[in-house]
Parts: structure tokens; C-alpha cells; sequence
């Protein structure tokens, strides 16, 4: 019974805080004053389209067919009303798609990159944190842990630019922008597949370059910790090997912490890696939100924010239920 009520309480307080995001998720970018439509148009008459009518009647005329036209309360209804139904309406800047078709094809390319990214850099820097915090490793762990570290305290982005430089502009080894090579339909084969592997190497690696040092400082430190504990002690009294002593007592306590951290950073894998996209011009979610914020399109904002929000508040409520099971030590209060 307890444990009914615990998950009642833990649902509810996904629910608010889905609403309560989704709620700013509406108001800010309608903050900012711009007027997506007439923006829109503005751009089409730079680019040499001509209108029969004037832009006041067009602006018009799409305001009505948006519901951009109706008050501030009516709009924010029809849009809790959308949101309900997962709804999430249609593209002003690349109408008639709809915000879900968008969505749905820039989602595999963040997903695809951001998870194998960070797993690996979560795989590597915890392996490495773990060792230059064990005072038993060998002097040469240590010896690369300096430059590893300082890597973590340089952005994604600075680091794509610098590669961006080095391997697609001087060496000429990796292509520097796009998905996959421009004129390229995209196929199931493996040429197609390979090609898009090549598009990646810049975007992950400076993705990982800069997130072991991350996971290792945050590794190593909980490390130090443990090997001051009392049970570390009794298990060198025992005469355990160092091997047995770094796995079982050392590693089993703090992954713990580590795998909550990574729960946490793979409900961001659907925000993408926003400025990594916009160096690389890869076709993620996050140039997508870039484009959108640029040209005020107000629906695949708030669709792709309102992914974000729902993605993490389920990997939070997915790790609230599974951490007792991770570790018996922690016990709910109903």
C-alpha cells in the first residue's frame, strides 16, 4: 500500500512539473515581441518573392490560420489542449510539416550521436577516474590524467572548432559540416551508413574529448574518498589482492553516484548538443531548435523544449524507482 502511494505521489509530481514547465514553455518565447509570420514573409521578399497582396493582409490571413490572431489565455488553452493530445501542431516556417515530422527527423541524429558519445565518455572516464584515484595504479595512468583534466574545463564547441580547423580544413581527412555528403540520397546500404559514420568523427569526438575529464574528476574524487574508509583497510589486512580490492570495494561503492549522473545526462540526449550541431551543421535536434529560435517559430520551439521536458521528468522518475533496487541501503519514507 506504501508503495502505491509513493508512485501515486511521484506521478503527480511529474505531472506539475510537466505543466509547470510547459506553462513557461509557452510564455517566454512570446516574450521577445517578434512576430514569427511577419518575419517570415519579410525574409521570402528579400529572396525575391512578390505578393499579390499586401503583408499586412497575408500577415493577417496566416495570424487567423495559426490562432495567433485570438488573446493570450486563448492561445495558451488551445495549446494545453494540444499538448494533452501530444499535438504538437504545425511548422510557420516549413509549413505544411508539422512540428512532429521535424522532430522526428532530426531526433535519430542527436539520439544516434549523444548516446554512443556518452556512453563512451562515461565508459572511459570513470575507468580513468577510478585508476588515478586508486593511490596503487601505475605512475603512467597518472601521467595522462593532467591533460584529460584540462580537456573537461574546454566547451564542446571550442573543441569542434579547433578539429573542425585541423582535420577538415589543413589535413583534409574528415568532412567538416552535414550529415552525410551533399547530393547523397539517404539508403539503407552500407555506403550510406559509412558516409554517415565519417559525418560523425568531428561532432563525437569532441563530444568525448571533452566529457571524460568530466567523468573522470567526478570519479576520482569519490575514488580518494573511499580509500580512506575502514573496510578498504580490513581488506588489505585480509591480504586481498589490489585487483579484488579495487573492484569490490572500491568501484561497487561509487558507481553508484556515477550511474545516477549518467541517467540524468542521457535525459538530455534528445536536447542535443546545441552548439557542437551548429559548428558541424549536423542535422540534430539541437540546429534544429537553433534555426527555430532564429526565425521565431514558436511551435517547434515549444515542441522540442516540451520533448526535453517530458524526456527528462520520465529518466528522473525511472531513476527515483530503480535506484533501492541499485542499492538496498536506501529505503523510502511513505
Amino acid at each position: 500500500m506504501e508503495t502505491v502511494k509513493y508512485l501515486v505521489r511521484r506521478f503527480a509530481f511529474l505531472v506539475l512539473v510537466v505543466f509547470a514547465a510547459g506553462t513557461l514553455n509557452f510564455f517566454l518565447p512570446r516574450l521577445t515581441g517578434q512576430d514569427p509570420i511577419r518575419s517570415r514573409l519579410l525574409d521570402e521578399m528579400k529572396n525575391g518573392a512578390s505578393f499579390a497582396s499586401g503583408i499586412s493582409d497575408l500577415v493577417k490571413v496566416y495570424d487567423e490560420k495559426f490562432g495567433l490572431d485570438l488573446p493570450l489565455w486563448h492561445q495558451y488553452l488551445n495549446y494545453l489542449g494540444d499538448m494533452s493530445r501530444l499535438d504538437l501542431g504545425q511548422s510557420f516556417t516549413s509549413y505544411p510539416r508539422t512540428v512532429a515530422q521535424l522532430i522526428g527527423d532530426a531526433l535519430p541524429w542527436t539520439v544516434g550521436l549523444l548516446t554512443v558519445t556518452t556512453l563512451v565518455s562515461f565508459a572511459l572516464g570513470s575507468l580513468l577516474g577510478a585508476l588515478v584515484g586508486w593511490p596503487k595504479s601505475p605512475a603512467w595512468i597518472r601521467a595522462i590524467a593532467p591533460p584529460v583534466f584540462t580537456l573537461a574545463a574546454i566547451p564542446y564547441y571550442l573543441l569542434g572548432l579547433a578539429m573542425l580547423w585541423l582535420f577538415a580544413f589543413e589535413l583534409h581527412w574528415l568532412p567538416g559540416s552535414g550529415g552525410y555528403r551533399i547530393g547523397t540520397i539517404p539508403s539503407h546500404t552500407w555506403k550510406f551508413a559509412f558516409d554517415v559514420l565519417q559525418h560523425s568523427v568531428l561532432p563525437a569526438l569532441s563530444i568525448i574529448l571533452s566529457s571524460v575529464g568530466f567523468w573522470a574528476l567526478s570519479m576520482r574524487s569519490m575514488m580518494v574518498g573511499i580509500t580512506s574508509q575502514d573496510y578498504v583497510a580490513m581488506a588489505e589486512a585480509k591480504g586481498l589482492t589490489n585487483r579484488t580490492i579495487l573492484v569490490r570495494y572500491g568501484l561497487r561503492n561509487v558507481m553508484l553516484p556515477q550511474i545516477t549522473a549518467l541517467a540524468l545526462e542521457l535525459g538530455y540526449v534528445v536536447s542535443g548538443t546545441i552548439l557542437v550541431e551548429v559548428v558541424f551543421t549536423y542535422p540534430g535536434i539541437g540546429l534544429l531548435l537553433f534555426n527555430s529560435i532564429k526565425l521565431a517559430d514558436f511551435p517547434v520551439i515549444q515542441g522540442i523544449v516540451f520533448t526535453l521536458i517530458v524526456s527528462l521528468a520520465v529518466a528522473t522518475l525511472i531513476l527515483d524507482l530503480a535506484l533501492p533496487f541499485l542499492d538496498p541501503r536506501i529505503r523510502r519514507r511513505a
